[in-house]
Order: structure tokens, then C-alpha cells, then sequence
């Protein structure tokens, strides 16, 4: 008979953790594009371009949401939490806040009707205070409910949205529905996020000193990062739209969906280590990085194998001359893979303007696209592609060059 060692169990509880992650991530995704599909066929342009707007406008304002996650997982993984509750609040209201002081404007500048600008401060408010329990379940490495948490935040951000659609009502009365089921699914991730019976509380690691309370700062430096993230990884795609001419820049916009494929598809793992990162695992980090670096590779072949398929399936027959440029969008999103595992793990450790080179790598590219690089597809991308591979570089180099970490992971809290 075969014995199950503790290695083999908790490869097995964190491939089960991975498995259902995933899962979580591709229906968050799933609902998030049934919206404007539906929207497409149920609503006038006119309203089907305020929706829009109104939800791009959404995805931004939940980036102290995204921020707060990231600070309250490292936080309770390093020292066992504290603190989360108040700042939480704190940073959904002021969020909402700053959305509902600037609703009037929005609604004169993007023609946007009132009511929905004031809407979307209730809908921040929801996405963003969720980040908390998120957060905390990371950082506590609960997994499979992390998972469960993940699905019922994307049915309270779209399920309204959905059911509002289905129903054949406008941008409001869809608007409204979301920021009701939005709100109705913080209760449901604080019961999710509650300790279970049996199940000891997370504490601060040996050695660790100090209040043990999350700050502002943290939280700050968080959305920074993620702020920061997301720019430098659509800095392309805008550029592209300012120099290019109209038909180039939508071929670009095709080969960017090859490029966003490739760096959120493995996320999951850099979800994963986060919390071990915060306690300074070096093993984890190295296996981390290696299998997001495997998944690149296996995409960018696939990406040179199949290019015609790839831009077929992305953009249509039209775009299927663009094929050879395939695994040079894919190589460019598996590299801000890497990039953005690295930035979560100074974030994790309590690094200093984290996310410094990537603004100045965003600095970089836009000046030299602007003045340097020829006005083609292929001339954007080249840039944008040595612009990954720098800011690879310089984080590896900056994560690495600190002193030895510990090797053995901390203890697992999965359920």
C-alpha cells in the first residue's frame, strides 16, 4: 500500500485550491462578458454606449477594491491580521465618496444620465468593500472558499446587470439590479469569510513585532501597484490607438486580445503564493515564477503554431495576414506574467515604490513609440515587447538581489 506523505497532501490540497480558483476566475470572466453581449442585442446604441461607459467607469473605481485585497492578504499572512475592518470601510466609503463628488461632472462630460453616475458610487462602494473578505481569505490561504467568494462576487457585480437585460429594461433599471445584488453579496462573503468551527485564527508569525494593524499606507502602496499594473499593460494598446491609423490600430486591438490571454491566464498562481511571498518563502516564489514562465512559453508556441487560428478566432478571417505576429503579442503578455508576480511580491514583502519601475517603464514606452518607433503594428509591438522584457529584468533582479529567505512555507489553512 501506497502512504500519502504530508508533501503529497498539500500538492494535492493546493492543485484542488488551483482547480477551483480557476474555475472561479473563468465564470467571473464568463458573466462579465455575457453583459455586453446581451447589451448588444437588448439596447438601443444610445444606451448601449452609456452602460458601457458606466461600467468602464466601474472597473476603474474598483481599484482600491483589487488594492485592499492584495494589502489585507499580505497583511494577515505576515502578521496573523488586524485592523482590516475599519480601514475597509474606510476605503470603500472614501471611494464612493470620491465616485459621488464626481458624478456630476461625468454626467456633463461622458453624457452620462444622473442617476447612473450616482449609482455607480452605491455599486463601488459594494465591489470595493468585498475586497476585504477576498483579502482575508487569501491571505489565511482558505482557498476553496476564496473560490466560493470569488463566484458570488461576480454574480452580485453582473447577476443584476443580467436578470435587467434578460428582462429588457434600460441602462438604470439594469444598473440599479447590479447594485442590489452587489450589496446583498457582502453578507454572504463575511459568512464565507468567518473563521470555521475548529478552525484557529490566524497569528503572527515568529519573530514578527509590532501592532499588527494594517494601515493606510499599505493599502495605498497596494492600489498603486495595481493601479500601475494595469497601465503599463494597456500602455500599448493606447498607443497603438494614437499613432496608428484607424484599420492598424483595430489589427492591434485584435492581436492585444493574444496578449491579455496570455498574461491573466496564469494568475491564478500568483493568487496562490501571495500569502507565502508575504512570509518570505523562497521555494515558493521560485516554483511560482517557474510555472508561470512555463505557462508563457507553452502559450507563445502555440501562439507560433497556430497564429492564423489564434487572429481567426480573435478578430475574424480579416486579420488571419497578422499570424506571424502572433507569439510576439503572446510573448509580450506571458513577460507582464512575470512582471506582475514580481510587483506582488514586493508588495507582499513590504518593498518600497514597488511598482516605481513600472511607471517608469510606462514613461519609457510612450516616449519612444512617440518619437521612435515606426507608425505600424509591428513597430508598436516591437517596443511594447522590449518594454516587457525590460521591466522583467529589472524586477527579477530587484526581488533577487535581496539576502536569503526562508525555504519551508508556512502552515496551510485550506478548506
Amino acid at each position: 500500500m501506497t502512504r500519502t506523505t504530508g508533501k503529497d497532501a498539500t500538492t494535492v490540497r493546493f492543485g484542488a485550491a488551483g482547480a477551483a480558483v480557476t474555475v472561479a476566475t473563468l465564470a467571473t470572466n464568463a458573466l462579465a462578458y455575457v453583459v455586453p453581449v446581451l447589451g448588444a442585442r437588448r439596447l438601443s446604441a444610445a444606451d448601449l454606449g452609456a452602460l458601457a461607459t458606466v461600467l468602464a467607469l466601474a472597473a476603474i473605481a474598483a481599484v482600491p477594491g483589487f488594492g485592499l485585497q492584495i494589502a489585507v492578504a499580505a497583511h494577515r499572512a505576515r502578521r496573523g491580521g488586524g485592523g482590516e475592518a475599519s480601514l475597509a470601510l474606510r476605503t470603500a466609503t472614501c471611494t464612493a465618496a470620491a465616485t459621488l463628488a464626481a458624478a456630476p461632472v461625468l454626467s456633463v462630460v461622458l453624457r452620462l444620465p444622473v442617476t447612473l453616475s450616482l449609482l455607480l458610487a452605491a455599486t463601488t462602494f459594494a465591489t470595493v468593500l468585498s475586497g476585504r473578505w477576498l483579502g482575508e481569505l487569501q491571505g489565511d490561504q482558505r482557498f476553496l472558499r476564496l473560490a466560493a467568494a470569488m463566484t458570488v462576487l461576480a454574480a452580485g457585480r453582473y447577476g443584476g446587470l443580467v436578470v435587467g437585460l434578460l428582462a429588457g429594461r434600460g441602462p438604470v433599471v439594469c444598473l440599479l439590479l447590479g447594485t442590489l445584488t452587489g450589496l446583498l453579496a457582502i453578507p454572504v462573503l463575511a459568512r464565507l469569510a468567518a473563521p470555521s468551527l475548529g478552525v484557529t485564527p490566524p497569528s503572527a508569525p515568529a519573530g514578527v513585532t509590532g501592532s499588527g494593524r494594517l494601515g493606510g499606507r499599505q493599502v495605498t502602496t497596494a492600489c498603486v501597484a495595481t493601479l500601475a499594473m494595469l497601465t503599463i499593460s494597456y500602455a500599448d494598446l493606447l498607443l497603438a490607438r494614437q499613432l496608428l491609423p484607424a484599420a492598424d490600430s483595430g489589427a492591434y486591438a485584435v492581436g492585444a486580445v493574444l496578449t491579455k490571454g496570455a498574461l491573466w491566464a496564469p494568475q491564478v498562481v500568483t493568487l496562490l503564493v501571495l500569502p507565502r511571498l508575504a512570509r518570505h518563502d523562497r521555494r515558493a516564489r521560485v516554483v511560482a515564477l517557474g510555472l508561470i514562465l512555463a505557462c508563457g512559453a507553452v502559450l507563445v508556441a502555440a501562439a507560433a503554431i497556430g497564429g492564423e487560428t489564434a487572429f481567426q478566432l480573435a478578430g475574424g478571417a480579416d486579420y488571419r495576414h497578422l499570424a506571424g505576429l502572433a507569439p510576439l503579442f503572446a510573448a509580450t503578455g506571458a513577460l507582464y506574467a512575470v512582471v506582475f508576480m514580481l510587483v506582488n511580491d514586493r508588495v507582499a514583502t513590504v518593498a518600497r515604490w514597488p511598482a516605481l519601475p513600472l511607471w517608469v517603464a510606462s514613461a519609457v514606452l510612450a516616449v519612444a513609440a512617440t518619437l521612435i518607433a515606426p507608425r505600424t503594428v509591428t513597430g508598436v509591438l516591437s517596443y511594447a515587447l522590449a518594454t516587457a522584457a525590460g521591466t522583467a529584468l529589472v524586477m527579477g533582479w530587484l526581488v533577487f538581489r535581496r539576502g536569503p529567505l526562508t525555504r519551508k512555507g508556512m502552515g496551510d489553512h485550506q478548506e
